[in-house]
Order: structure tokens, then sequence, then C-alpha cells
């Protein structure tokens, strides 16, 4: 799939989308609820994976991996943003309401690749961390904040959930 994905293989685009565009797009979902937003996030996103994928190195980590950084950093970005920041103060209520009641359905994405069964094999502290982190778009400076759980505790068990799920991804 890498392969045609450098080769700019149209086909492989499309079945890149077809596979990834909703737990992708769930990514985004969870840091910016403006769907309209989000959608316009998604779409600079997924070109940007497009451009970038000569820099993708498997030896480094999967690329749903990669592509969710990608996504995830692009709504970060997108918050920290001056236009994000004026669209915001001018939101009602009930456009928070609404997002956060519609919900997205990267949990039915996400199980479609498998990701949740990885996620079994970690304990409960780790899933809990990796959920917040790579699923609802933290920082581990948010969740230490947010769940007032110590910084180096929250980098901690990130790094041993990553380390249970390389092994995984090994066995795969």
């Amino acid at each position: 799939m890498i392969q045609g994905l450098r080769a700019r293989d149209r086909q492989v685009q499309e079945y890149l989308y077809e596979k990834y565009s909703g737990a992708l797009f769930g990514i985004i979902c969870r840091i910016i609820y403006d769907a309209d937003l989000a959608e316009e996030v998604f779409h600079d996103a997924f070109l940007k994976i497009n451009q970038k994928i000569d820099s993708y190195d498997p030896a480094k980590g999967r690329l749903y991996t990669w592509m969710a950084n990608i996504c995830r950093n692009s709504a970060i970005d997108k918050t920290r943003s001056k236009e994000f920041s004026k669209s915001s103060k001018t939101n009602t209520i009930d456009d928070y309401v609404y997002a956060m009641e519609s919900g997205s359905d990267t949990a039915a994405a996400v199980d479609g690749i498998g990701v949740r069964e990885l996620m079994e094999d970690l304990n409960e502290e780790q899933r809990f961390i990796m959920e917040c982190i790579y699923f609802k778009g933290y920082t581990h400076t948010e969740v230490a904040e947010k769940y007032n759980i110590p910084l180096g505790t929250v980098k901690s068990r990130v790094r041993s959930a990553i380390n249970v799920l390389k092994k995984k991804a090994d066995i795969i």
C-alpha cells in the first residue's frame, strides 16, 4: 500500500480513504467540535498525508499511527490559530452541546481496523491514557492537569503502553 501511495496510485489513495477516513475524521472531531471546520481540517490533513507519504518511515511505526498523528496535529494547530479563537468566541453554547451530543463514529471505525483489539492488551491505566491522548486528542500535559495525574506518570504510562502495543504488533 505504501508503494502505491508513493507512486500516487489513485486506487490505493481511494482504498486508504475508504478504510481510514472515518477513524481519522473521528480523531479530528474529538478536538474540533464544529463539523464544518473539522471537515476542512480533515481535508487538509488528508492532502498532507498524500503529499508527505515519502517521509513516512515504516521502521518508526505503523501507517495508521503516522496518519493519526498528522490529523491530530492538524486539528491542534487549527485550535491554536487566530481564525479558530475568533470563531470560537462567536459560537453559542448550543453549538457545543449539539457537537457533543452528536458524537462521532470513531469507535466503529477504530474497531474496523483492529485498534480496539490491540488496546485490550493494555491495563486500565494505560488504556485510559492512550484513549485520552490518541482518540480524544489531549496532550500529555492536558491529561495530567485534567485528571490530576503527575505528568511523569502520564508519560510513563504512555511509554509502557507503547511497549505493550509494539510487542503485540510484532506478533500480528
